[in-house]
């Protein structure tokens, strides 16, 4: 559920119905679960190349996410934040094709497949409108999250 419940968070965020400091104590809180993460899963993940791939999503993520905390406790700006929702839309859709690349048809890889297909699609939808205007910037969220979601619902049931 943590992966819907961030993309609805960064939604809902986006169209300012929280607080900079509601986001900044949420960021604080990802940043914290993904180091401890990333420390105590450490040597588990290094079990195969697919959870080796995912825990370089992590540690990449958790970079992703500080520069989001630097930028909402410094009010350093909206192309840092964009930047980090950019971050974590594309990092895991990376992880995501890779992952179906790896896997045996049986074990639904081309639900991973699709589902990092749909969130690059939703990384460049949400850059674009970043750049050009807001017309694309939360459908590119929705469709990271639906992308991202797919692949973690794939992983729940066949693991």
């Amino acid at each position: 559920m943590l992966v819907p419940l961030a993309w609805t968070f960064a939604a809902v965020a986006h169209l300012e119905f929280v607080t900079t400091d509601t986001a900044l104590v949420a960021h604080v809180v990802m940043d914290v679960l993904l180091v401890a993460f990333a420390a105590l899963s450490w040597q588990d993940m290094q079990a195969h190349p697919v959870l080796r791939a995912w825990l370089a999503v992590i540690v990449v993520g958790a970079g992703v996410t500080f520069v989001g905390t630097y930028a909402l406790a410094t009010d350093a700006g909206e192309t840092l934040l964009r930047g980090t929702v950019f971050g974590w839309l594309l990092v895991p859709a990376v992880a995501l094709v890779y992952t179906g690349s790896m896997l045996p048809r049986e074990e639904r890889a081309r639900v991973y497949t699709a589902g990092g297909v749909v969130s690059a699609v939703g990384a460049v939808a949400f850059l674009y409108g970043s750049l050009a205007g807001y017309a694309l910037t939360l459908p590119g969220i929705a469709l990271g999250g639906v992308g991202q979601t797919a692949g973690i619902v794939a992983a729940v049931l066949e693991y």
